[in-house]
């Protein structure tokens, strides 16, 4: 199973619309995935050790280094599939190239 890390500024609710859309998208690729949500103030670098991809909904800059991929999330919050398709295919390859 891949482990999916989705953050936003509060997380309350954007990272959860990315957690929905990326593990039913995954699902519907065939992809065994979960995704989990976080603030991003709570983020440490132990906690991004324990996943294979990180999803923020935008671009964010850390004090430690980010040895996972990272796909911006945002774009799928639009619902636009010229928009989200893009997201999706990365996630996608990344996943291929993990071979999990």
């Amino acid at each position: 199973m891949i482990k999916i890390l989705a953050a936003c500024g509060a997380g309350i609710n954007s990272s959860h619309q990315i957690k929905t859309a990326i593990e039913n998208e995954m699902k519907k690729r065939k992809y065994d995935v979960s995704v989990d949500t976080i603030v991003v103030k709570d983020i440490t670098q132990e906690i991004m050790n324990k996943y294979d991809i990180f999803t923020p909904i935008s671009k964010m800059k850390f004090s430690f280094k980010i040895d996972i991929p990272v796909v911006e999330a945002g774009p799928i919050l639009y619902r636009i599939p010229a928009m989200a398709d893009p997201v999706y295919d990365e996630l996608e390859n990344i996943i291929r190239d993990l071979n999990k």
